[in-house]
């Protein structure tokens, strides 16, 4: 698989087969993804991997916060408020696109609140990361952190593994700081779900569009 092939493919998996991986296999993932770019060569970010007993507990007690409708209040905007266009749009048209791959109405509030609740548990998948930035660091290197996750989700397309970023994960950040005893200087950022996909799953049959090059790119 050459860079073009593995953009090309990579999707955001949102159902995963429970068939153990292979961790060393993403251990080392994550340890080559290393070489993205940074600037100042900084390197902000912090990873802790979670699979096998931990993560079964880690779920357990995810799916009793989630019986309990608990979240935390998240410590940065996933997004601007309001969204503007054509972004607002956008995000709109990847939520409508899903729910009807699933048969899930609109107007189905339940059956779209059930379907959210998997993000809590990693959508099936055996293994995750946790995603941390120092919270001296500023926008800049938040980029430097983007790359770094995009390099290993790419990888990971390479090692014939899927995955999916889960920026979710800001809702539950005491939780999950806690449970990793991450360092109180440690902001969470996402998570990313990380195992073999699921084929037959319905949710897995689309994939996000788009916008076109005219929207977004000029010549000076």
């Amino acid at each position: 698989m050459n860079v073009t092939q593995a953009v090309a493919q990579r999707r955001s998996c949102r159902a995963f087969l429970d068939t153990e991986i292979d961790v060393d296999t993403v251990r080392d993932v994550l340890v080559k993804a290393a070489r993205a770019a940074s600037g100042g060569n900084v390197q902000p970010w912090r990873v802790v991997l979670l699979h096998g007993a931990r993560m079964a507990e880690f779920k357990t007690e995810m799916a009793e916060r989630s019986a309990k409708g608990l979240v935390d209040t998240p410590e940065y905007p996933v997004y601007p408020q309001p969204l503007k266009e054509p972004y607002r749009s956008q995000r709109f048209a990847v939520g409508e696109t899903m729910y009807a791959q699933l048969g899930i109405p609109r107007d189905d509030k339940m059956a779209r609140l059930k379907w959210f609740a998997n993000n809590y548990q990693f959508f099936g998948a055996p293994v995750a990361a946790f995603l941390f930035v120092d919270r001296d660091m500023g926008a800049a290197q938040w980029t430097d952190l983007g790359g770094y996750l995009a390099t290993v989700m790419l990888l990971l397309e390479e090692a014939g593994l899927a995955s999916c970023p889960q920026e979710v994960w800001s809702t539950q950040h005491k939780f999950v700081s806690g449970f990793v005893d991450a360092p109180a200087d440690e902001m969470l950022f996402a998570g990313l779900s990380i195992g073999l996909p699921d084929t037959t799953h319905p949710v897995n049959d689309f994939m996000t569009t788009r916008a076109a090059p005219e929207v977004w790119l000029r010549d000076a």
